[in-house]
């Protein structure tokens, strides 16, 4: 994946990122949060102390680092990362980047679109995150965050992929993504491959949200890795089962693919805004939507279907 990534704590080589989690977000809030405010409050010690009490729990299964693709607009905060990174000794790599159109706050590039600057202003934002740190704190994201629409690329999303592939040729800085419901896979890839970015510098994310192995194959195809990185969440924004998440994935390791999959779990473990409320039904079926699931779950399941030690410690590598 290249010599170096930064992590919140600054940079470190490639190699001694150990046993990672692609996809974890340790707080996490939709736009709009920001005015629900008072009946919402944001308490700093408590995210903290949520990340902590996560972060030592995904330590205790011998995870080295967590990538945290939390987007700027829906409450990263690198601050809090790196308190939590500190605090336990987890790696933790934030991202720079924008949620996909139907979720992310799209106004504020929208309009700098309209007046012609939005592709530069993008730019300058990536370039002087990736190079000076964010919002003068001086960490340093080590992904570019992108993402989509279901079964399409908006011309909005698209403006940060081209964006994103130009800063990458520049920086080599890896990009992580979006799919959502596991739809356009293969067309994230294409599109940035053919706009000169390194198939091993890719992760499309939330490939498990599709259960077509041939679909998947059509997307390793291209070099990338993809993220089966949402275990735990079931039928909620239309993902699968996790047993149909795990009777696709044995199909492509059965193929040889596992050097090019990883496992994790999409997990919030600090809402912002006010928590989610769930019924009795929909709150069974995410009963296992933390970041030590596939640990505790999903990696025994995969042993007792045959898959041998060495090929699931590579679901766990970049």
């Amino acid at each position: 994946m290249g010599e170096w990534i930064e992590t919140v704590t600054g940079k470190i080589p490639v190699e001694d990122m150990g046993k990672t989690l692609i996809h974890e977000h340790f707080q996490f809030g939709y736009p709009g949060y920001s005015g629900d405010v008072t009946l919402g409050p944001y308490n700093r010690e408590e995210a903290v102390r949520a990340g902590v009490e996560a972060a030592n729990g995904v330590m205790k299964f011998g995870v080295k680092t967590v990538v945290d693709p939390t987007p700027n607009e829906c409450g990263r905060d690198p601050q809090i990362l790196k308190e939590i990174s500190e605090t336990t000794g987890l790696q933790i790599i934030c991202a720079t980047g924008y949620y996909y159109e139907g979720e992310g706050a799209t106004t504020y590039f929208k309009f700098r679109h309209s007046l012609g600057t939005a592709e530069k202003d993008i730019y300058e934002m990536f370039m002087t995150e990736i190079n000076d740190g964010i919002a003068g704190t001086g960490i340093r994201p080590g992904i570019i965050k992108l993402a989509s629409s279901k079964d399409e690329i908006t011309s909005y999303e698209k403006m940060f992929f081209d964006v994103a592939a130009k800063v990458h040729r520049e920086t080599g800085i890896m990009i992580l993504t979006h799919t959502q419901e596991g739809t356009m896979g293969p067309e994230q890839a294409k599109m940035l491959i053919d706009s000169g970015v390194d198939p091993n510098k890719i992760v499309i994310g939330h490939m498990c949200g599709n259960t077509d192995v041939d679909y998947h194959k059509k997307t390793l195809q291209t070099g990338v890795k993809i993220g089966f990185d949402r275990f735990g969440i079931q039928k909620l924004v239309g993902a699968p089962m996790d047993e149909e998440r795990i009777e696709t994935l044995v199909k492509l390791l059965d193929e040889g693919y596992e050097k090019q999959i990883m496992l994790s779990h999409d997990s919030i473990n600090y809402w912002l805004g006010r928590y989610p409320e769930m019924s009795e039904e929909v709150a069974y079926l995410v009963r296992n939507w933390h970041p030590v699931h596939v640990f505790e779950n999903i990696v025994p399941e995969l042993k007792r279907k045959g898959v041998s030690e060495g090929v699931i410690e590579q679901l766990f590598s970049l």
